[in-house]
């Protein structure tokens, strides 16, 4: 493969299984945890028919039929299909050079992870384990998406594999490439200046921040048991509210609520990002300084950094705008690693590219080609906007007007006439977003409409692989692939790539972890 070449050789094949799946026991044990989980619907199920026929037989004809529709039949079918399903999914094996483990049910999840990513293996046996003689085997990883578990072994299999990766693990080795990599352009990346201000009403804090502190207000006068809706001038804003124009007031009411929350975020913005200056304080020391009351200071050693994320919000991207978060471990937890990772505010897209480059070394950045996903992606997308965000509306709108008035019935087919292009049009660009790719030595992943997110991780830094697919996405062809690193969140999803390279992608991307279960033919 040519560095840099964004469409690198594609093996046409799967994954073969693993070699070793687990016993009838394990199935039992999930028979029994099925039932234990289906008993609360079917319980409650009983306890309504009885209390109806004691108390209120008259409802019987109708409570019954629909007690079986949303309790009891959907409690058989998940005590009598999961464990099944669970038994012919579960497996295992551990390879020369990695691990693998394949789970789920509905949701197929295959992950691979290097035997030189294993931190530590620990048997773990629940109470309904140990009374069928099994037990679960978790890996830890040292990544952000979690330990890797592997249940349903027998006792004296999961002690024996807990001994052998016990045996393997050892602590992470250095990253090629973390220290001798490129350095940044100059040891100044980015200085803040007060006209990147007219970004921050493109952010979420316009209707968001708003919201927040109406809820904060609300909470803290229910606190002192002031009921808000009984204050005088309020009760009378909404008796007025309600006799008015509504078609000039609710438009006027929006508007007013925007600006608020525009001014509100403007300032926000200002004295979270005031005095903003990113650099390189030291060879191996990225430093992010901000505040205006406040003077904040993070600071990220350059071997933590496993890749940058260039996010561009949908509001924001119309305007020309961007902003950077850093991929880095060493930031705390989910909440706290969302909080201080952010290295550039949002700030005109040519400066946010600019960052990138200047983070992830000469030659790289964001600006490069992307292999585009399958056309089948475009149907999904189509499919899940329609199906969850019109049709749920035009449902509830159309029983409401058959049971109300008719007038719903007409706003049900409006809703549908309007939402649908518009529904249409997001899928598209959710669509034309997707895109992966390899340049050099890093991987990059792009998704996302209402929050799309470019990321570029360094290939030395993955941790792991997973493959997660549904019976719908195995029948269209397409796969979730997901990247593990020692940092940011819990994982990278390169989504809806066609299953067919996905495994030989993956292999290109970080050799070696998948090697071991390539079909022959892909080799």
């Amino acid at each position: 493969m040519v560095a840099g070449d964004p469409h690198p050789p594609q093996t046409h094949g799967e994954l073969r299984p693993p070699a070793h799946a687990v016993g009838l026991r394990a199935r039992r044990w999930w028979t029994a945890r099925a039932w234990l989980t289906a008993s609360g619907p079917l319980l409650t199920a009983g306890a309504l028919l009885a209390s109806c026929l004691l108390f209120f037989p008259g409802a019987l004809p109708w409570l019954a039929p629909l007690t079986a529709l949303v309790l009891v039949l959907p409690a058989l079918g998940y005590a009598l299909a999961v464990p099944a399903r669970r038994h012919r999914v579960h497996a295992w094996e551990l390879g020369q050079s990695a691990v693998r483990a394949d789970s789920g049910w509905l949701w197929r999840r295959r992950r691979m992870v290097p035997l030189s990513r294993v931190r530590s293996a620990a048997v773990r046996r629940g109470p309904l384990q140990r009374r069928f003689g099994l037990a679960t085997v978790t890996v830890g990883t040292g990544s952000a998406a979690g330990d890797l578990r592997i249940a349903g072994l027998d006792e004296d299999v999961a002690r024996e594999l807990a001994g052998r990766l016990d045996a393997v693990a050892r602590p992470r080795p250095e990253r090629p490439g973390a220290t001798d990599a490129a350095g940044p352009p100059g040891p100044v990346l980015a200085v803040g200046r007060a006209a990147w201000l007219r970004y921050a009403p493109l952010t979420f804090w316009v209707i968001g921040g708003v919201l927040v502190v109406a809820g904060t207000v609300w909470r803290v006068l229910t606190a002192l048991r002031i009921k808000p809706w009984r204050i005088g001038w309020v009760h009378d804003a909404a008796e007025e509210f309600g006799h008015s124009v509504l078609w000039l007031t609710v438009p006027l009411a929006l508007l007013a609520v925007t600006a608020l929350g525009a001014v509100g975020a403007v300032l926000v913005t200002a004295e979270s990002w005031w005095r903003y200056r990113l650099e390189w304080s030291g060879p191996s020391t990225l430093a992010v300084r901000r505040g205006l009351l406040t003077n904040r200071t993070v600071t990220i050693e350059r071997d933590r950094l496993c890749g940058v994320a260039l996010r561009e919000p949908l509001l924001l991207r119309a305007g020309g705008g961007a902003s950077v978060r850093v991929v880095a471990g060493g930031l705390g937890n989910r909440d706290e690693n969302r909080r201080r990772s952010v290295v550039l505010p949002p700030a005109p897209r040519a400066v946010a590219t600019g960052v990138c480059a200047g983070l992830l070394g000469a030659g790289a950045g964001t600006e490069r080609e992307l292999r585009p996903h399958p056309r089948v992606a475009l149907r999904r997308r189509v499919a899940w906007a329609i199906g969850w965000g019109v049709l749920p509306v035009t449902a509830a709108l159309a029983v409401l007007g058959w049971l109300l008035t008719p007038v719903l019935l007409l706003c049900a087919a409006g809703w549908t006439l309007l939402a649908v292009p518009v529904a249409r049009a997001l899928a598209r660009d959710a669509h034309r977003s997707l895109g992966h790719a390899l340049h050099g030595r890093h991987l990059v992943v792009r998704s996302g409409t209402f929050g799309r997110e470019t990321v570029t991780l360094d290939r030395d830094a993955v941790l792991a692989w997973t493959f997660t697919d549904t019976p719908f996405s195995r029948r269209a062809g397409v796969v979730t692939v997901t990247a593990a690193v020692p940092g940011g969140e819990d994982g990278y999803r390169i989504r809806d790539m066609s299953a067919a390279g996905a495994a030989g992608f993956a292999e290109s991307a970080a050799p070696g972890i998948v090697r071991e279960w390539l079909a022959p033919a892909v080799r």
